[in-house]
């Protein structure tokens, strides 16, 4: 029998994220906690959706050697 997969929510992610800075943590810390998650989400659901790039691709894209 297979299981559904844990669908956690962002408002709890963004939870654990802000558990897990120091209590020292500024407004901009954990702004950029979020923003770095977002960003890793973003690329791994484009990964999982088959949306990626060789590394030539990238470099012919850019004009790098």
């Amino acid at each position: 029998m297979k299981t559904k997969p844990r669908v956690v929510s962002a408002k709890n992610q963004a939870r654990r994220l802000i558990d897990k800075l120091p209590a020292s943590a500024s407004w901009d810390d954990v702004m950029q906690e979020i923003y770095v998650r977002q960003k890793i989400e973003a690329g791994l659901a484009d990964l999982n959706a088959g949306r990626r790039h060789s590394q030539a691709s990238i470099k012919r894209e850019f004009g790098v050697a």
